[in-house]
């Protein structure tokens, strides 16, 4: 089982390394291999994403990531920003569907910024298509304006595209994911205003048919927005497009009280997937040791179940990481009155004592 080591910039090297502390101590037969990617890439090769990277990348089984980005990387030209390298890995791995579980633990209901009873118990998966959308649509490009409004004033402009394909691909992506949930799946579109959506709406719902074992409803994305805050647990696999699923995925991670505590995985048709926490490189606070590892090494786990077909492995590191909620550690962004406040090591410390306390009882 080859995985990509691919850590970053900012708090992105100190959580892959909990990530990584935990993966050994499963004593499973990882072969893993770092490298440098986004602002740490640049720096050193003049691009996020050096050739050396992609192609480790694309003969790895999995790619685990950081996050890249930072301040002073804004004014290069775009194509030379660290967060590029995230599109390119995308795009060139063919990674289509992103996976992006919202659950609130028990222990964390009071960290929510709801009331408690709209969010305990919440179980929520996103899943968003990654390759097509404005995002990737084109032509794309800033112009002196030909008409519209204000002729001959300067303007930008994006595309948003989608083809039938890409939308029946992510569909049925959905509806599988589904099968093994609550059966249960909500499209978001704005088919009342963009054409793009209407035939969203129209895929959607023709795979619907190929599933009679799964509900399918239709919802705006600005009511899925609204409903996400005012009955979250309504919901069960939410499928979407790249813009709508970029917006609405950050919305269902603060339900859980932090964005620190959510995993993604972003696969491919062959299974191959990179895995990254959904929260950024945060330079604020790299280097202080601060940081919450957790969603990391969540998506580990979820790396583990999707890509390397090692699902009780998985198992034991989600287990490990409720024992460790259970017994009151808390990082800064998830501590309340009463707990205790540990550092990134310390907290990856605490996962791999609960894994390897299981093993030896086992």
């Amino acid at each position: 089982m080859k995985i990509a080591v691919l850590p970053g910039d900012g708090i992105g090297t100190e959580i892959v390394a909990e990530a990584v502390k935990v993966l050994n101590v499963l004593d499973l037969p990882f072969e893993m291999e770092t490298a440098l990617v986004g602002g740490a890439a640049y720096e050193a090769h003049g691009h996020p994403l050096p050739d050396s990277t992609l192609k480790l990348a694309k003969q790895a089984d999995a790619v685990l990531f950081g996050a890249v980005g930072d301040w002073k990387y804004d004014t290069l030209d775009r194509p030379l920003r660290p967060e590029q390298a995230v599109l390119g890995l995308r795009k060139n791995l063919g990674l289509f569907a992103n996976f992006r579980p919202a659950i609130c633990y028990d222990e964390l209901v009071s960290a929510s910024s709801l009331k408690p009873e709209l969010v305990s118990g919440l179980d929520i998966l996103i899943i968003r298509e990654l390759t097509g959308d404005i995002y990737f649509g084109q032509p794309r490009g800033r112009r002196v304006s030909p008409d519209g409004h204000f002729p001959g004033a300067e303007e930008a402009f994006d595309t948003m595209r989608y083809s039938r394909p890409e939308i029946e691909r992510i569909a049925r992506v959905a509806f599988e994911a589904a099968r093994k949930r609550s059966k249960r799946v909500t499209s978001v579109d704005k088919a009342n205003v963009l054409e793009t959506f209407q035939l969203w709406k129209d895929v959607v719902t023709e795979i619907g048919k190929d599933y009679p074992d799964v509900a399918l409803d239709h919802m705006y994305v600005d009511n899925a927005a609204m409903q996400l805050v005012k009955a979250p647990k309504k919901f069960d696999v939410v499928v979407t497009g790249n813009m709508f699923g970029d917006i609405l995925s950050d919305e269902a991670a603060m339900l859980t009280g932090s964005i620190g505590m959510l995993p993604s995985a972003s696969l491919n048709s062959s299974s191959q997937g990179l895995y990254e926490p959904s929260h950024g490189s945060a330079p604020d606070i790299a280097g202080k040791g601060i940081a919450n590892p957790l969603a990391t090494i969540l998506s580990a786990a979820m790396m583990l179940r999707y890509s390397l077909n090692q699902p009780q492995a998985a198992d034991r590191i989600e287990s490990a990481v409720k024992d460790v909620l259970a017994s009151g550690l808390r990082t800064a962004d998830i501590y309340s009155e009463g707990k205790t406040r540990v550092g990134t090591r310390e907290m990856g410390d605490a996962v791999v004592a609960s894994i390897t306390k299981k093993t030896t009882k086992g």
